[in-house]
């Protein structure tokens, strides 16, 4: 999938930073994947979803096959990673920044 520049025809919401990309501003596009700002596109560190923190790229033991265009921007820390229970802190975080997703978290 390759990110297409294209001018919005409706307000759209950034998938990196969660804000709104309005009417005739120019985002990029990926069909399945959403759209976004071009100055997000230049982001080559990921933030943690739990804590905000970097999510530490360059020393994940995924970095040499992560492509950052294409993966999902709600990555977790190691430190995170490292608490009693990292899934369900990762599911509360999603469930609070995107309250639309509806999310059941079972306990």
């Amino acid at each position: 999938m390759s990110w297409r520049k294209i001018s919005m025809k409706f307000p759209g919401t950034c998938i990196v930073c969660n804000k709104k990309i309005e009417a005739n501003e120019i985002g990029l596009w990926a069909q399945g994947l959403g759209v976004k700002h071009e100055k997000c596109a230049e982001i080559k560190e990921l933030k943690c979803i739990v804590c905000g923190a970097s999510a530490g790229c360059s020393q994940c033991e995924y970095n040499e096959d992560c492509n950052l265009e294409e993966v999902s921007q709600l990555c977790i820390c190691k430190k995170c990673n490292e608490t009693e229970d990292p899934f369900a802190s990762y599911q509360i975080s999603v469930k609070k920044k995107f309250p639309l997703l509806n999310l059941k978290i079972e306990t």
